[in-house]
């Protein structure tokens, strides 16, 4: 349980807007040297967080609940939460708008307006991802200097973990502000010798997009390799582990799958597409195309089979995770619906019988019987006894 009372003498109050992956794991990161307000519109969700529930899979974030010395004051109220904030760190969603070709920056900017009008001296911090020029641009409109952009990079599932072990940490700034904020992150962290860059934000915000497309493009190759093998009949780990034993390449991030998805690499790709505009470019646009490729070279896979009655074992894009946002799993049963296929759906963290019109089987056994072929994004243990009848792209059983 999280003690709502509890007053600590040292560091400084720090208010989080949005408690999803993001802005749950920074608040309860910088709770046990600060004094931190987490603030979120879903009164439901700060119902339950307040009484030490986790509206989020993830075994660190459940566990630092489950303490009794940490102080975040989880509310609904904007006056209570940014009256006295020196920062306030802003982690709302920013989907991508395909009719638009960019992020809906919507909850981040009226996050900005709501901080200016409670809180004008607080120093703003955002952690939502957001297009490159958007700080600057921010920083204009409201003739505030200090607005800046600091990127996080966080696996869902283990939020708490990374930002308790981040590989860098990144604050677009120079000021006395932002070597502030960075500092509370570097003292908060499990680690001593975390690289801390400090950039513009134009390049913080590049960074973040940058970064998460190489991440695209690596899953994307390795894909497009285990296309090239699965259509000659040669056999995928032997070709990636020869490939990978190149110091320069490495045997990381290498496992074949559906296609890249999950809340940040679908559209922060697409983002970074956006972004180029007139200015030349053909890798980008191909690793956007090769994920849909990819997803019609599994459907035309699953398909060439003539199966009877298809399950879905799992929509979740990682193990640990109950989040199945921008899932290739979806992408593919979208093609396979659109063929006739009879589907049915085995995922624990779904309570309807349905799913966009797709029956739901909670029984296991059930499933595993009922399935002619089961697909699967990766192959769990539990689905050991029926792998003659299991179609996955899974060489290594990772994520």
């Amino acid at each position: 349980m999280v003690c709502q009372n509890r007053r600590v003498s040292s560091g400084v109050r720090v208010t989080v807007i949005g408690t999803g992956y993001v802005g749950l794991s920074i608040a309860l990161l910088l709770a046990p040297r600060n004094r931190v307000a987490a603030l979120d519109i879903d009164a439901d969700r700060i119902r339950g967080l307040r009484a030490g529930r986790s509206p989020i899979a993830d075994p660190e974030v459940t566990a630092a609940l489950d303490r009794n010395d940490l102080e975040v004051e989880f509310t609904v109220d904007p006056a209570a939460a940014l009256t006295d904030a020196e920062y306030v760190v802003i982690a709302t969603p920013t989907d991508y708008d395909d009719t638009t070709n960019s992020f809906n920056t919507g909850t981040v900017d009226d996050s900005i307006r709501l901080i200016r009008r409670l809180n004008p001296e607080s120093t703003i911090v955002i952690k939502s991802t957001i297009p490159v020029g958007y700080t600057d641009a921010r920083r204009r409109e409201h003739d505030f200097d200090r607005i800046y952009f600091s990127p996080e990079f966080l696996r869902e599932g283990h939020a708490l973990h990374d930002n308790l072990h981040p590989s860098r940490i990144i604050v677009g700034g120079h000021s006395e502000q932002a070597r502030g904020f960075a500092e509370l992150l570097r003292r908060a962290a499990a680690r001593d010798d975390v690289p801390v860059l400090l950039t513009e934000s134009t390049e913080a915000e590049a960074i973040k997009l940058f970064a998460n497309t190489y991440l695209a493009m690596r899953v994307a190759f390795f894909n497009e390799l285990d296309t090239f093998a699965a259509t000659h009949g040669l056999d995928t780990r032997q070709i990636i582990e020869g490939v990978g034993l190149d110091p320069r390449i490495g045997l990381h991030h290498n496992n074949p799958s559906f296609g890249y998805g999950g809340y940040c690499l679908p559209k922060d790709t697409k983002q970074l597409l956006a972004s180029y505009g007139d200015i030349p470019q053909m890798l980008v646009q191909a690793i956007v195309d090769s994920n849909h490729t990819r997803m019609d070279f599994i459907a035309d896979q699953i398909l060439a089979r003539r199966p009877g009655r298809v399950g879905i074992h799992r929509l979740i894009m990682k193990a640990g995770s109950d989040n199945f946002r921008e899932s290739s799993v979806l992408a593919v049963m979208e093609r396979l619906r659109a063929a006739g296929v009879d589907l049915m759906i085995y995922e624990p963290s779904l309570t309807a019988a349905e799913f966009d019109g797709v029956p739901v089987i909670t029984d296991l056994d059930t499933f595993l019987e009922q399935a002619d072929l089961i697909v699967t994004n990766r192959v769990t243990a539990e689905l050991a006894p029926v792998m003659d009848k299991v179609y996955s792209r899974d060489v290594y059983g990772l994520d």
